[in-house]
């Protein structure tokens, strides 16, 4: 028995080393087709209804469908543009009050014993759950869904900003004190060029989760946004519809984060970022 363990481990990670010689645009399309192949016989087969799982044929019909509209100016174009407004808008907002919130809890004691634990029990909370208030406060138009957004991508950038302040190395701190810089410009200087990986960390979990803050606010009401048109397509059980809209959706959450990862590797050059790598922009 002591030896066919061996054998064992050595035919394992010989399969395990084949499969990550397997480049990376081949391995994604293989998934991709075995994903659909599978959608498809779910669908022949009717193990699901076609009321609730659409063929990949009808979904990619309404997919061309919903690009031509988007091309040719059409109302869907104008309802993209209002949810882009919402999630760059809501990312910006998210990002002023993230950095200044981070800041004060990893830089003051103030911040870090009476702020923190607030916003602690706030991150705790469902946040989506808080969408009915920001309506009843600011109304069906763009305001409050920019408000949610950032609301929800605000807590990974305070994580992330107060997290890398705290990454700085001791020595480096102590050689910033003895040549006599101020708390600020330790601040600028040492700590924050120091984090910078850790907030841009923070910035990657907000650019995603801000669009879910956007679309939550307009499928309540009062949005003229993608959501507005996803939650028009599901009460009429256009499910092809509804995943076509959902596919651009998260094209424009992509491209959000392909924007901070690039912006990233400028700035960061000499850290490589595991969520960057698997999501193949490295």
């Amino acid at each position: 028995m002591s030896s066919t363990a061996p054998e064992g481990d050595t035919v394992w990670t010989e399969h395990v080393s084949l499969i990550d010689r397997i480049p990376r645009s081949v391995a994604m399309v293989g998934l991709l087709v075995a994903v659909v192949a599978l959608w498809q016989f779910v669908h022949s087969f009717g193990i699901v209804s076609p009321i609730i799982l659409p063929s990949p044929g009808e979904t990619w019909a309404d997919i061309q469908l919903v690009a031509r509209n988007l091309l040719s100016g059409g109302y869907m174009l104008k309802a993209l543009w209002i949810t882009t407004q919402e999630v760059l808008l809501g990312f910006l907002f998210a990002m002023a009050i993230g950095f200044s919130l981070g800041i004060l809890v990893g830089e003051t004691a103030f911040g870090e014993r009476a702020v923190l634990p607030y916003l602690v029990a706030i991150d705790t909370m469902p946040k989506v759950a808080f969408a009915p208030l920001f309506l009843a406060w600011l109304g069906f138009g763009i305001a409050s869904k920019v408000a949610l957004a950032a609301f929800i991508a605000t807590f990974p950038i305070v994580v992330g900003t107060a997290a890398g302040l705290h990454a700085h190395d001791e020595n480096a701190r102590m050689l910033f004190k003895t040549m006599g810089a101020s708390r600020w410009q330790t601040l600028f200087k040492m700590k924050l060029p120091t984090g910078l990986p850790h907030i841009f960390t923070g910035l990657k979990i907000a650019a995603v989760g801000v669009m879910a803050g956007a679309i939550t606010a307009e499928f309540l009401g009062g949005g003229k946004g993608f959501g507005e048109l996803i939650r028009v397509a599901a009460s009429q059980l256009q499910t092809p519809r509804v995943f076509s809209l959902i596919l651009y959706l998260s094209l424009l959450g992509f491209t959000l984060f392909w924007v901070v990862v690039l912006v990233e590797r400028r700035l960061v050059f000499w850290h490589r970022s595991t969520i960057s790598e698997t999501a193949g922009l490295a």
